[in-house]
């Protein structure tokens, strides 16, 4: 459906307008069916996110700097995150050996089985890019990283 439709705006200033309206649109648009993706997993974008890079450094620790590096979302609040994933079982926190003031995060066997499962469902759903061409994909990721140029 088009923005203008979406939105009930049937005029912009120009393409620049419309493209800005219609990307910052999308984007929320993504973050809604994910969250109504997520949520038969009782996690949260962020967490998910967090888990996936902690997945990526297993069996290496990560700490709370390196995950803050890492996100996508960098206004997240990934000790509060963390401190969510460790209630649920999904990661572990422990006092570093060497270095007494950081703390290594760890993923576990139930964080991993949940991204797993995660991966044969959610994962697999694109969420609309499914539309494009593998050309259109590409190009579309061409434009985004121009865009943050």
């Amino acid at each position: 459906m088009r923005i203008e439709d979406e939105i009930k705006q049937p005029v912009f200033k120009d393409d620049y307008q419309k493209g800005y309206i219609n990307l910052v649109y999308t984007a929320g648009w993504l973050q809604q069916q994910q969250a109504c993706a997520f949520r038969e997993f009782d996690i949260t974008l962020p967490q998910f996110n967090i888990l996936r890079i902690l997945r990526g450094q297993h069996p290496k620790p990560a700490t709370v700097n390196l995950l803050i590096e890492r996100m996508l979302d960098k206004t997240s609040n990934a000790s509060r995150i963390v401190d969510k994933l460790e209630a649920k079982h999904l990661v572990t926190r422990t006092v570093c050996p060497s270095n007494r003031r950081a703390v290594d995060i760890r993923i576990t066997d139930t964080g991993l089985d949940l991204l797993h499962r995660m991966d044969e469902g959610v994962m697999k759903q694109h969420h609309g890019l499914q539309n494009l061409t593998a050309d259109e994909a590409a190009q579309f990721n061409r434009l985004l990283d121009k865009i943050r140029d």
